[in-house]
């Protein structure tokens, strides 16, 4: 045919199986006419004995274009036809043991025909399901490879970037290039313990439970069993890569929280809020406050050596967020008087 598709693509291009049953039907009454015809005009040709000769090919046609159920009405008409005309005596339906035995032959043939076709229809079905469900298993492999990609080259440039940061910490002493270096493995540790908090299919889709998790396992890991962390989202970002970078902002605010706004104190509380801003669709608001120390007199984000407060920079950045910071208004005052300290973020979903 000049083309690699194979033959049965070709032919089922007039299949009527997947059509109504008017064109079905219509199909094989025509398909059984169409053979009655041609054998009442062949019929002064042939010799006797082959009553069925146009009918054969009419109900395996049919079955093949219109689907079992046509097949079988072909068959019937087709049978009933042979008998009256082209059975001795014709033009009757007489019935004896020849007769008989003419008829069942034929049920027998016939029934096998639409049997067989009915089969391979089945099972053509399925192949053409199981090639879409292929082509949809390579598509969705394609794509989550390129997410993949996509993902791997985002958290290496994040990773150098991070090490860029750290590098820029570091003054010429040997302990001050230890404790950067233990800085840089404790920040890539909790990265790797958010992506599999993120990415682990077990874990679900409540980014809440995820933020909730990472609190209680930098809590254990900081010792501070003392300080509590409240978990409160409503909405969350709607792709992996924002999803990612708020939850390292999250951790980085909480991080500098629990290094200097608990320290002598007997315990504390951070919150944490994330919610959509009322009457600005697609907008999302981030809130964290601590009962803390809070920031103290003159504090100016920019010209703070801190690279914590840095990263979060950053990352409000690449949310494209518009970030705040400041005293706890209207929470309760920490053990020692404190007014506690408040990071606010707004950003697009």
């Amino acid at each position: 045919m000049g083309s690699d598709r194979p033959v049965w693509q070709w032919v089922a291009r007039f299949s009527l199986v997947r059509r109504g049953p008017v064109p079905r039907y219509g199909a094989a009454l025509l398909i059984f006419a169409a053979a009655l015809l041609v054998r009442q005009a062949a019929d002064s040709a042939l010799p006797t004995g082959f009553p069925y000769l146009t009918f054969f090919p009419a109900v395996i046609v049919t079955t093949f274009m219109a689907g079992r159920g046509p097949g079988v009405a072909t068959a019937v008409l087709s049978g009933l036809a042979a008998w009256y005309f082209f059975i001795s005596p014709s033009h009757s339906f007489a019935l004896d043991a020849s007769v008989g035995v003419a008829l069942g032959f034929y049920a027998v043939v016939v029934a096998v025909d639409i049997a067989l076709i009915h089969g391979m229809q089945v099972t053509l079905a399925r192949l053409q399901e199981e090639r879409g469900r292929t082509a949809s298993l390579l598509e969705a492999q394609t794509t989550m490879f390129h997410e993949l990609q996509h993902r791997v080259a985002n958290n290496m440039q994040f990773v150098s970037a991070l090490l860029s940061l750290q590098r820029r910490s570091i003054d010429r002493s040997p302990d001050a290039a230890v404790a950067a270096l233990e800085e840089a493995e404790r920040r890539l540790d909790t990265m790797a313990r958010v992506h599999r908090r993120l990415h682990d299919p077990r874990s679900g889709d409540d980014f809440g439970s995820h933020i909730d998790g990472l609190c209680r396992d930098m809590l254990a890991a900081a010792g501070m069993s003392h300080v509590t962390c409240r978990v409160t989202v409503q909405a969350a970002p709607r792709s992996p890569e924002r999803l990612l970078a708020l939850a390292m902002l999250i951790v980085e605010a909480l991080t500098n929280s629990l290094k200097h706004a608990f320290a002598g104190r007997d315990g504390g509380t951070v919150t944490i809020e994330l919610t959509e801003v009322p009457d600005q669709p697609g907008q999302l608001r981030l809130l964290m406050t601590d009962d803390g120390v809070g920031l103290p007199d003159g504090f100016d984000v920019q010209r703070l050596p801190s690279l914590g407060w840095k990263i979060i920079q950053s990352l409000a950045a690449q949310l494209a967020g518009r970030m705040s910071h400041g005293p706890a208004n209207g929470r309760a005052n920490g053990p020692g008087g404190g007014t506690g300290t408040r990071i606010e973020l707004h950003f697009p979903a």
